[in-house]
């Protein structure tokens, strides 16, 4: 069979090849989520992230106590090493007390001695006393004397060479009456309107006992705060000077975060808002709530050892940072403790401005930071002299 080929047919063009709906509606797709992406990204923008500021420039400050001696010595004892925990008062270091001792011992003699010579001095004044009196009465009879002469030299009873004599024993005794008032007047001034304690010259004995004692006290080295201990240099046997630094003590609860921010970040960032803190050392499992404690008051190049010279040569224009200091929740601190140094990450919520940008001035009369690892040291000398004037005193005056 052959088949019949309709001439027509074969003349026709192909037909047209349908429109592809599925690339179209792909990309009408593909428009609908980038349109929604950007009203999503702008709405993130508006609400969250243009109130808040963030930054990996960060790092953790603390204060850095340096151990120093207040008198020379030779170190005979260490009583704490790198990385150790001690607490305030703690002994650390202790220097040969010897020679402390011997000015030490030599003070207390002193005091002792100064108060019984004190002691004579008020004696003094009580046997001028009686001295004037005596005075005074051998003056009376002495003129008496005269008197009387005088009365029987014109009756012939008593010759004028004899009323020569009398009248020089008055003389004579005036004279040694003089003398004494004196005395006395010399004597009652170095005691006049005072006690034995509060005497001059037993004061500046008292005043060289307490710093012989405070020089003894001084040979132990003690921790001023509570904190771990750093950068020890300090070797048996060194010779010491006042104001060498043999070690350092890191106090872990007096730690804050300085964050280095852009001077463009600067603009809605003011103390007391709230910040969210992060540290490489343990990663985004640990955050910490800070808050601004305060901005700096010049960027970091202002205060370096060498400023730039902007207005010499050629200028290129560089964005500033600004320090920021971030206190830390005392409480996570201490759940989680850091260390000098450590990298930080930070994001500060600037949504309330209503704090100050610069910091007001404090009307709380306690300083920021104290110690009383030294307190009882002045107290314990002052209870010292007090102890020894009254051992030295009559038995009648400490009843």
């Amino acid at each position: 069979m052959t088949s019949e080929i309709n001439p027509q047919a074969a003349t026709l063009p192909a037909p047209p090849a349908p429109k592809n709906g599925k690339r179209k509606r792909a990309l009408l797709i593909l428009a609908a989520i980038v349109v929604l992406a950007g009203i999503a990204w702008l709405a993130y923008y508006l609400l969250v992230a243009r109130w808040h500021q963030d930054t990996d420039d960060a790092y953790v400050q603390g204060n850095v106590v340096s151990i120093v001696p207040q008198t020379m010595g030779t170190v005979v004892s260490i009583d704490a090493d790198e990385g150790m925990k001690v607490e305030a008062g703690q002994p650390l270091v202790e220097l040969d007390p010897n020679d402390a001792q011997v000015a030490y011992d030599q003070a207390v003699a002193n005091l002792a001695g100064t108060v019984r010579q004190v002691r004579g001095l008020y004696s003094s004044v009580d046997a001028g006393q009686a001295d004037i009196k005596a005075r005074q009465v051998a003056v009376s009879q002495a003129r008496a004397d005269v008197k009387r002469r005088e009365g029987l030299v014109a009756t012939g009873a008593v010759s004028r060479e004899e009323l020569a004599h009398a009248r020089d024993m008055l003389a004579a005794a005036e004279a040694a009456l003089s003398a004494s008032h004196g005395q006395l007047a010399r004597s009652s001034a170095l005691v006049d309107a005072t006690t034995v304690q509060g005497q001059p010259q037993v004061q500046a004995a008292a005043a060289q006992l307490r710093q012989a004692y405070l020089n003894l006290q001084r040979t132990a080295i003690v921790a001023p705060v509570s904190g771990y201990v750093a950068q020890r240099s300090v070797q048996l046997g060194q010779r010491v000077q006042p104001g060498t630094t043999l070690m350092t003590i890191v106090p872990t609860d007096e730690m804050w975060v300085e964050a280095n921010f852009k001077e463009t970040q600067l603009t809605g960032m003011r103390i007391g808002q709230p910040v969210e803190v992060h540290a490489d050392l343990y990663g985004r499992d640990v955050s910490y709530d800070g808050k601004v404690a305060s901005l700096g008051m010049g960027t970091g190049s202002a205060f370096s050892l060498l400023p730039a010279q902007n207005a010499s040569g050629n200028w290129i224009k560089i964005v500033q940072r600004v320090p920021v200091r971030i206190d830390l929740d005392p409480k996570q601190l201490a759940e989680h403790p850091l260390r000098l140094g450590l990298s930080m990450g930070v994001d500060v919520s600037i949504r309330d401005q209503d704090g100050a940008v610069m910091a007001k001035a404090r009307k709380d009369s306690k300083p920021l930071l104290s110690t009383q690892a030294y307190a009882s040291q002045l107290g314990d000398a002052n209870a010292l002299i007090t102890r020894i004037i009254e051992q030295n005193l009559p038995q009648r005056a400490r009843n």
